[in-house]
């Protein structure tokens, strides 16, 4: 990371039985599968050896499991890193929900008794004043849905254009600035590279 402007790096959780059937995972407080621990492991590798002002982790099993296996063991647990609330779609895949709800989509849609996509920009609103406010590069653990509508505001999108970015799991992915901080930019997205199949 040689570079003078702050980077803030995205580890997306492991693999869990869950990211793998495609089920909607919220606050179902699932552990990573054995593949998910060792891209974890995997991610430790990648990251050897770079340092970090702040290391974030949402409070969630999957992603302070992703972190520890990572070498990331002193994290800030940050409340506001959650994954997107399904509420009655928690467990349910998109295709299960499109049999009901045909055009469904939850960058559009949200989820009933859960969140709205404008909730869900508005808690990594608050996330990004924090990260902000923090000198030196930041590496933040949490999950695909959360993380996509992060990197949208990050750009100034909104919360909707989260989905844009695809994000696969154990993935890494790099914000920061063109040439001031006025230019936010995605210097790297959802690199897997150090990821077995």
């Amino acid at each position: 990371m040689a570079t003078l402007l702050p980077q803030v790096v995205l580890a997306r959780h492991g693999e869990t039985a869950w990211s793998l059937s495609g089920q909607h995972t919220s606050f179902t407080d699932l552990p990573l599968t054995e593949h998910g621990e060792a891209n974890a492991r995997a991610l430790c590798a990648r990251l050897w050896g770079q340092r970090f002002s702040k290391v974030l982790s949402s409070p969630l099993t999957r992603a302070r499991q992703t972190c520890d296996l990572a070498g990331f063991d002193e994290a800030d647990i940050d409340v506001d890193l959650v994954e997107w609330n399904y509420g009655e779609y928690e467990g349910r895949t998109t295709t299960e929900i499109q049999r009901e709800r045909p055009d469904w989509n939850l960058f559009r849609d949200g989820c009933p008794g859960g969140e709205s996509p404008d909730q869900v920009g508005a808690r990594a609103d608050r996330a990004l004043a924090r990260l902000r406010s923090i000198e030196g590069h930041i590496l933040i653990f949490s999950s695909g849905h959360f993380l996509r509508v992060l990197a949208a505001r990050w750009l100034g999108f909104a919360a909707s254009e989260g989905r844009l970015f695809h994000l696969s799991t154990a993935s890494l992915s790099i914000l920061s600035y063109e040439h001031t901080l006025d230019e936010p930019v995605i210097r790297l997205w959802n690199d897997d590279r150090h990821v077995a199949d």
